[in-house]
């Protein structure tokens, strides 16, 4: 969205010194992002007003003139030009030399230069809009192609040489808005919500709105609503003795600064409103419009033109505009009939100013892909008391512009109006939630000037009334409130504490390594590929597979009318797969490992959010030409898969009902130790491979439920560098006493040794009695340098003197 600063201003009294870097900082610390901000000024930096003293025909070309124009230099300019629209004395927009524009309207911007044009020199250019980027603000007549920019009429008393930003006004600083960021901010889809929000940032001071004086004896019209859940208020006013023409200049710059088209003064006053507002209003012809208005749903197939000249089919979740006669004249909140808004001979309008259900609008606005800048208004919940502000508006507008306008009728259907709504909020919730010490006036001061009603309790609680503006889903809990606040302080202002984190040692998720160890083992040591299948299967291959669909989750919004189940196993995408590569491949191995569907009650408890029941299965399929041998190798590949998948073993039977798929002679189920089934393999069938329209003579399947495997334990892997310098390994022979313990010794040298090793123990007649002999192997070494004969001695020596000293050791 595109806001002027000048267009806010004269809503707001705000410091004149803003520069766009701190509005744009501002606004987005505190209030939207700000993507870029603009001056209108830049498109014609350069430019000058000049005036065309004389215009001669062109010697060498008949389409071309010589024009004299003064643009206050002390002497004319001589400028070539094709404009059809040229005469002495006209006032023009020169582009001299140095000045970039846009040749023709088209391409990228280029800086001219003094050249000659069919032999004659022009210093500069007399400029058509589209040069400037300017076409929206003076759009070029129809029938003239060649059509320059004519400021006579409107500015007869420019001074040549004077730049024509400072003649039309252009200054002005233009917020480009990133929409995303005002979602949830409904007011700020116009300037006046924005001026309120500047107000606060900066102080300033907002300026009350107009209000509609309906005159005394003014006719009854009639509103009704037949839907009421979809429209809450409805004001229709008719204006008679309107005058089509052009709105005044200044409101056109505005209209079209922030990205609208000017039309005409009537629908100029309507987007004028809108933009100013934010609330959408529409004007409809009154000759056009029959016995007052009603709102209703549309009936199934009716048709409606719109303004745009589409052709539209509704359905009964579309709401019109229509005539007391029943006729549409409109898409409720969208856009008017084509047939029945502002035409050329229009004397007398129905000015419509309501506020529509959001939620139901934006899903016609979907369906019939239409995104007009009222329509995305509405989307976002308008407060109905906005229509006040744009009933006062309009009317003082009409006033100003139409003064032969009068009204003579006017009529309200009002269903429910938006009310504020009241959130207690602690000032010990502010404190904790955003880490800062805030008092009752840093809170009052921060919402006040946003509109709020606060009052403190000289306790611990503020009352929060919210403004209607902010309580359409806006604001409605005392974090929203919090937000508030905190924004309006200042996050920069929030001093940064780091949060406290404390790192332990990961959890080890031995049933996701399991599952990692088994796509790998299946992927490098048996060669196969895994694949990657849609979560619904074809209605044709669940029944080659035997699955049973009573059993299945049915899609409400299928993908195609031939998949609306998910997948209850993977046997059924897996064959499907297996088809397909059997096109291009006589030979190969697939598998896939991802969840399967089926029902049952998965929290939460409310019986409409119950999600069906989720496990993770195993696939394989190998595809080849001798049965006998493509069997065992599926065997083969699933008797490893426990031992490099790291889960519990299993074995093969042939127990139970076969597979439906199957061939009768070679099949078996996978079972646990408890003879619990886990999955099954076989051959698929004669009958199952015709069907499938499988192209090579023999596949075998298998599926394996994943969530049934136990994963082993694992031990923790230590990392241990080698060593730099060799190492010397020697034996000791021991005596020590019966129940010293291998242990013991181990921790008694462990600290002297590289490693060491048990050998053996030994009793007999040469080891007294109470006593035994254990031998075990250790191995020094240094981390400086190679050890030497007296150096292993002298290590060799410190171990004995230990293993006596504290074990009570004797050398054997």
């Amino acid at each position: 969205m595109k806001a002027s600063l000048n267009w806010i201003r004269t809503y707001a009294d705000l410091p004149q010194d803003i520069t766009a870097e701190q509005l744009a900082h501002d606004l987005t610390m505190q209030t939207v992002e700000v993507e870029e901000i603009t001056n209108p000024a830049d498109l014609v930096e350069g430019v000058v007003i000049g005036r065309v003293v004389t215009v001669r025909q062109h010697p060498q070309a008949d389409r071309l003139v010589v024009c004299d124009v003064d643009i206050g230099q002390g002497t004319t300019s001589q400028i070539v030009c094709g404009g059809s629209n040229l005469y002495e004395n006209e006032i023009v927009v020169v582009a001299p030399p140095g000045v970039k524009v846009r040749w023709h309207g088209e391409g990228e911007r280029v800086e001219l230069s003094a050249a000659k044009v069919r032999g004659v020199v022009s210093y500069g250019m007399i400029c058509a809009a589209g040069e400037l980027d300017l076409e929206g603000l003076f759009p070029p007549s129809e029938d003239e192609e060649a059509e320059i920019v004519d400021l006579t009429e409107l500015f007869p008393d420019a001074i040549p040489g004077q730049p024509v930003a400072d003649v039309l006004g252009l200054d002005d600083l233009i917020i480009d808005i990133n929409n995303k960021s005002l979602t949830n901010r409904p007011d700020l889809w116009g300037h006046y919500g924005l001026a309120r929000e500047l107000c606060a940032i900066y102080g300033g001071t907002l300026h009350p709105f107009p209000s509609i004086e309906i005159p005394e004896g003014t006719s009854d019209y009639s509103v009704e609503i037949v839907d009421e859940d979809r429209c809450f208020r409805y004001d229709a006013v008719v204006f008679e003795g309107i005058e089509l023409r052009d709105a005044p200049f200044s409101m056109r710059k505005l209209i079209w600064s922030v990205g609208m088209r000017p039309i005409n003064v009537i629908v100029d006053i309507t987007n004028y409103v809108m933009l100013a507002t934010g609330q959408p209003t529409h004007a409809f012809d009154e000759s056009h419009v029959s016995n007052g208005i009603r709102v209703r749903t549309a009936h199934e197939g009716e048709q409606l033109e719109l303004l745009d000249g589409r052709h539209l089919t509704l359905s009964p979740t579309d709401l019109l505009i229509c005539d007391g006669a029943d006729k549409a004249i409109g898409l409720a909140g969208i856009m008017g009939g084509a047939h029945d808004s502002i035409l050329p001979e229009t004397k007398d309008i129905v000015l419509e100013v309501a506020n529509f259900e959001a939620i139901s609008l934006r899903r016609t606005a979907s369906r019939h892909h239409l995104r007009t800048e009222a329509s995305i208004r509405f989307e976002k919940a308008i407060n109905t008391q906005r229509c006040d502000l744009a009933l006062g508006l309009t009317y003082q507008l009409m006033a100003e512009l139409q003064p032969t306008a009068r009204i003579v009728a006017a009529g309200t259907h009002r269903v429910r109006e938006t009310e504020a709504i009241e959130i207690p909020v602690s000032l010990h919730f502010l404190n904790v939630r955003s880490g800062h010490t805030i008092t009752a006036d840093d809170a009052i001061n921060a919402l006040e000037p946003l509109g709020f009603d606060v009052t403190y309790d000289g306790d611990d609680t503020l009352n929060v009334s919210v403004p209607s503006w902010r309580a359409t889903g806006d604001v409605d809990i005392k974090d929203d409130i919090l937000e508030e606040v905190c924004r309006m302080i200042g996050y920069e202002n929030f001093e940064y504490k780091p949060p406290v984190i404390t790192l332990d040692k990961p959890i080890r998720q031995l049933a996701k390594e399991s599952e990692r160890a088994i796509r790998e083992f299946l992927a490098f040591r048996a060669g196969l590929q895994e694949i990657y299948t849609y979560p619904w299967v074809s209605d044709a291959f669940i029944n080659i597979a035997g699955d049973h669909t009573d059993t299945l989750i049915k899609l409400a919004s299928p993908p195609s009318p031939d998949r609306s189940y998910l997948r209850g196993s993977l046997i059924a995408n897996v064959l499907e797969a297996s088809v397909l590569n059997s096109r291009y491949y006589e030979t190969f191995g697939l598998f896939e490992l991802t969840q399967v569907f089926s029902q049952g009650a998965v929290s939460p408890s409310i019986e409409e959010e119950k999600l069906p029941r989720q496990e993770r299965h195993l696939a394989i399929a190998l595809a080849g030409v001798l049965p006998f041998l493509l069997f065992r190798r599926l065997k083969g590949i699933l008797a490893q898969l426990p031992r490099f998948g790291r889960f519990e073993g299993w074995e093969f039977k042939q127990s139970g009902d076969k597979m439906p798929w199957a061939d009768r002679n070679a099949w078996l189920k996978i079972v646990n130790d408890e003879g619990d089934e886990l999955g099954s393999l076989g051959l698929l069938s004669p009958k199952a491979t015709e069907e499938s329209g499988l192209r090579i003579p023999c596949l075998a399947l298998a599926e394996i439920n994943i969530e049934k495997l136990v994963p082993l334990q694992s031990r923790d892997n230590l990392y241990r560098r080698l060593p730099q310098f060799p190492l010397v390994e020697q034996d000791l022979s021991i005596v020590i006493d019966e129940d010293v313990s291998w242990a013991q010794i181990y921790e008694a040298v462990a600290n002297l040794v590289h490693d060491a090793k048990f050998v053996e123990e030994y009793r007999g007649e040469q080891v007294p009695k109470g006593k035994k002999s254990l031998m075990f192997s250790f191995r020094l070494g240094s981390d400086t340098g190679t050890l030497t004969a007296e150096e292993i001695e002298k290590l060799r020596n410190r171990l004995i003197k230990k293993l006596r000293y504290t074990l009570g050791a004797e050398m054997r």
